[in-house]
């Protein structure tokens, strides 16, 4: 034999397929002449391209180990220059021409997602709600039920390429002859063309409307939440499979509670005396009216917890707090009767020095409604 495929490639008589395969795509990346463009590398390039071809394809590498010329008369038709197609290189390289699937693509894309927002009250986002929404989407056509053609019609085989969605075209390069094959620009790749176009969506597969959707909205959503419903977007072109919808939560304020996390916050004002004296408040929740007790001495700026009283969790059990921070009220007028009888009680508890008088650094009564007042 003039040439030993075998020794060219650096495989056993009895590899197989795989190992020349293997053999073949190392050489190859080391030989490329877009690696090597010296003539040395492009003959050696040659060489091992043409025993690949050889020992890769069944009968002639049958009738090469019996001695047999394997581009001879009843071999098909040899050499890389003369007709090796360019995919087989690819595959070579990548397998199956670099992981892409050959033949007609499919008209049906899978279609996009959508993003809707829903605005809540507090009380919903904590306790979750049904809502019924109105969503503008693509939905299948009803008239050729995403087939695309009119009705009665249906694709046809496309006739540049017969249905493979492909077409192939031979040119010349330094290697010879190179056979690369590009989507057929008769039907666009698709193997089939419409002849009749559905009148309804126009061959899209689909047209747009308006549906109501009923959606489940879980306890403890909060501003800024993303709710996904799977399958529930748009339809794909081709009467493809639907995209995702995306619900995104928006919180209205409420006026009485500011939300933190699952916390609640909310801000009372007691009278002077209730602060002092204790007393029982009837406060607003999100179960309803509730009785708060007011301890003897609260000062301005202390918060009385409602425990579980907030928003429920997310995906969980239990609920936040709800938080009551108190202001004291200072009286900023007094009636004389009135600030005769405050007076009388500093001097009951030995707390005023002269009338209306306090010395240096005296925390008396009123220097602590002073101090109240201004939030120490």
């Amino acid at each position: 034999m003039a040439n030993d495929y075998y020794a060219v490639l650096g495989v056993r008589r009895d590899a197989d397929a795989d190992e020349i395969k293997k053999a073949y795509r190392r050489l190859a990346r080391e030989l490329h002449p877009d690696v090597n463009p010296d003539p040395e590398t492009q003959e050696r390039f040659k060489e091992i391209t043409q025993a690949y071809e050889v020992l890769s394809d069944t009968e002639k590498r049958y009738r090469y180990d019996r001695g047999a010329d394997p581009f001879g008369p009843g071999a098909a038709a040899g050499g890389f220059g003369a007709g090796m197609q360019f995919s087989d290189i690819m595959d070579a390289f990548f397998g199956a021409a670099g992981g892409a699937a050959r033949g007609p693509r499919s008209r049906a894309r899978r279609g996009r997602n959508a993003t809707i927002r829903v605005e809540m009250d507090l009380a919903e986002c904590a306790f979750g709600t049904t809502r019924e929404l109105t969503v503008d989407t693509a939905v299948v056509c009803p008239t050729c039920s995403g087939e695309g053609t009119a009705p009665g019609t249906h694709p046809q085989t496309c006739d540049v390429c017969g249905g493979r969605g492909e077409v192939s075209q031979v040119t010349r390069s330094f290697l010879g002859q190179v056979m690369a094959t590009r989507p057929c620009p008769g039907c666009g790749g698709y193997g089939t063309v419409i002849r009749r176009p559905c009148p309804e969506c126009d061959a899209d597969g689909r047209v747009r409307t308006r549906r109501t959707l009923k959606v489940r909205i879980p306890a403890g959503v909060e501003d800024g939440t993303h709710i996904q419903l799977a399958g529930e977007g748009e339809t794909g072109p081709g009467g493809g499979p639907q995209g995702d919808l995306f619900l995104e939560i928006v919180q209205r304020p409420h006026p009485i509670f500011e939300r933190q996390g699952d916390d609640l916050h909310c801000t009372v004002t007691i009278p002077m005396v209730a602060a002092a004296l204790g007393a029982t408040l009837k406060v607003d929740t999100l179960d309803g009216p509730a009785d708060v007790d007011v301890r003897p001495g609260t000062q301005s700026g202390q918060a009385i917890p409602l425990y579980g009283q907030g928003t429920a969790h997310l995906n969980s059990s239990g609920r936040g707090d709800l938080l009551i921070h108190v202001t004291v009220e200072t009286p900023t007028k007094l009636e004389p009767e009135q600030e005769a009888l405050l007076r009388e009680l500093a001097r009951l508890r030995g707390e005023e020095s002269p009338p209306g008088r306090f010395a240096p650094g005296q925390q008396g009564f009123f220097s602590r409604l002073r101090d109240a007042f201004n939030g120490r």
